[in-house]
């Protein structure tokens, strides 16, 4: 399959990486340093699914047009609408994205642009990070990826992208009947998480061993399931339960992409992910006041690090 990775951060240039290797024509459009590191020395990825080391990768900067059967968008959420422009002019007749975006509007914000009958729904489940430009560094979750439709069940574009990552190493990709609950699923952890972990300044291990906090982190849940469930999303009774058990699984060092944003004063995910709670819930009648204080206290470093983006 002909892909272009459109964002080669820590997912895609992981997942991109792993495409690769398997033998697809990827092609990586990236920017800044890591397009120079990429031209340079190619892509490196170490993980416990197996270190992997491409000293040649294709990569461009220019986003002009193309014509790929599968767009990987791995941008942060907050770039999404700035970018979906450039990524409909890289899509073949037949192409469609996939958005691999915290939160839960990447996939209706670049169906505005390019169409929603060319955008799939997706899911990522991994930690890593960008350790240096070039160099990936996969810490904990076996990564995997669920792809749905926006609307009704997977049918075969949803199957014939889940086939591409059937012959990749440390992948699993699967199909889902209900995106929209897969979404809201891992909102449930990524949110709060990021939002917590971002204020205490603290990892995972910390956070969720002091009952306090602990105690903020589950009502920041418990907010975002009552959400879901206004809009209709079939979260069960057992959601918050669930998530806070695979919290306790990760790893006590684990942090979220946009505590570490937020840490290193870059721009975040904030207005994705906590900020998105807060105006969700206004818009569908429902309170979110461990949200609201989440929101309110990272608001000024988020605004300090986009003022020195400008």
């Amino acid at each position: 399959m002909r892909i272009a990775v459109f964002g080669v951060g820590a997912v895609g240039g992981y997942f991109g990486g792993r495409l690769a290797e398997a033998g697809h024509d990827v092609v990586f459009v990236a920017r800044g340093r890591q397009l120079a590191a990429l031209r340079e020395g190619g892509l490196r990825i170490e993980s416990p699914a197996g270190d992997l080391q491409l000293p040649r990768v294709a990569v461009t900067g220019e986003t002009e047009s193309g014509a790929f059967e599968l767009v990987l968008l791995g941008v942060k959420a907050w770039q999404v609408a700035e970018v979906a422009p450039q990524v409909a002019a890289l899509l073949g007749a037949d192409g469609v994205v996939l958005p691999l975006q915290n939160g839960v509007e990447a996939a209706e914000q670049l169906a505005r642009v390019v169409g929603s009958a060319r955008v799939l729904g997706g899911v990522c489940r991994i930690v890593a990070q960008l350790a240096e430009p070039g160099l990936i560094r996969h810490a904990a979750v076996e990564p995997r990826i669920e792809i749905g439709e926006l609307d009704g069940p997977p049918g075969p574009r949803v199957a014939r992208v889940v086939r591409a990552f059937a012959g990749t190493t440390g992948v699993e990709a699967v199909a889902v009947a209900d995106l929209k609950l897969a979404l809201w699923e891992k909102f449930l952890f990524i949110a709060p998480m990021g939002g917590v972990g971002a204020v205490t300044r603290r990892p995972v291990g910390v956070c969720r061993s002091v009952a306090e906090t602990r105690e903020l982190l589950e009502a920041a849940m418990r907010e975002i399931a009552a959400i879901a469930r206004a809009r209709g999303v079939g979260l069960d009774a057992t959601a918050v339960r669930r998530t806070l058990g695979y919290v306790d699984g990760l790893p006590p060092g684990t942090t979220t992409s946009l505590q570490r944003d937020i840490a290193e004063g870059r721009p975040s995910e904030l207005e994705a992910q906590t900020g998105a709670v807060v105006r969700l819930g206004v818009e569908c009648g429902v309170a979110t006041p461990a949200n609201s204080f989440l929101y309110a206290a990272l608001l000024p470093a988020e605004r300090e690090a986009r003022r020195r983006l400008a």
